[in-house]
């Protein structure tokens, strides 16, 4: 297969779940993907297990030096980077408005928002290098609708702005040749869902009219196709895969 040959990736928090998931397939296809986690040990042994077409380097998505070494890294090894995939994310503590404090509320936007910004700022310059880019950035169903009882305001409030930050930039660099969308998962069978939910993909997925969660490489699917030149006239979208949960 080879949807993305002649790809040059960057995918955050790479070491666990759809992001690991992502760069695996990514790979299949033909790209050459730069991981990112803070977990050095789990990345790094992903991406020996991948071969000559990927490497792992740690980064703490939060802070701008780590971007601007991930982008020269990758430039050096690689290339210009022509996709990202702003990944990395965290739920945060599963409170109300009131109780939740200032620092956890600070720490999920930092984390969820703040990087997603921080990783098209220090890697849009090597896209327009390259001539072509492609923005594929990670929200939620609760970037789409308010969901009782799920996730924090903070978590909602983040995913909201992920949306908005992603039409900002297919409006500002579309004639650039950039392309930005985001990506909308449901329920996705993950570490990271599954300790939140105490689910093994049964439960939490009655929700959804499909009855079931969703494996991570179904995610990938996706953001294959917007990192690929088959959605190149795909912009400032919101791709939902949630299952139909979102619709109820």
């Amino acid at each position: 297969m080879s949807r993305l040959e002649g790809k040059i990736a960057i995918i955050t928090g790479a070491s666990q779940g759809m992001g690991e998931s992502h760069a695996r397939e990514f790979v299949k296809e033909g790209a050459k993907v730069v991981l990112t986690d803070l977990n050095e040990e789990r990345g790094a042994k992903i991406a020996d297990e991948l071969g000559e077409n990927a490497i792992f380097i740690k980064q703490d998505v939060t802070r701008i030096e780590d971007w601007k070494k991930v982008v020269d890294e990758t430039e050096s090894k690689f290339g210009n980077i022509n996709v990202l995939v702003n990944n990395a994310g965290i739920l945060g503590p599963i409170k109300t408005i009131t109780e939740i404090s200032e620092a956890d509320y600070l720490k999920v936007i930092e984390i969820n928002q703040n990087s997603v910004f921080y990783g098209m700022k220090y890697t849009i310059p090597s896209m327009l290098k390259a001539g072509i880019g492609s923005i594929v950035n990670i929200s939620s169903v609760a970037g789409i609708v308010a969901i009782p009882g799920y996730p924090s305001l903070a978590y909602m409030g983040s995913k909201f702005a992920v949306r908005g930050l992603t039409k900002a930039a297919a409006v500002e660099y579309g004639k650039s040749n950039i392309r930005a969308n985001s990506v909308h998962p449901g329920y996705i069978k993950t570490p990271m869902m599954i300790e939140a939910t105490d689910e093994d993909g049964g439960g939490a997925g009655d929700a959804t009219p499909l009855a079931r969660m969703a494996d991570a490489r179904e995610v990938s699917n996706l953001v294959i196709f917007l990192a690929s030149d088959e959605s190149s006239f795909l912009t400032g979208t919101e791709q939902v895969i949630d299952g139909g949960m979102s619709i109820q």
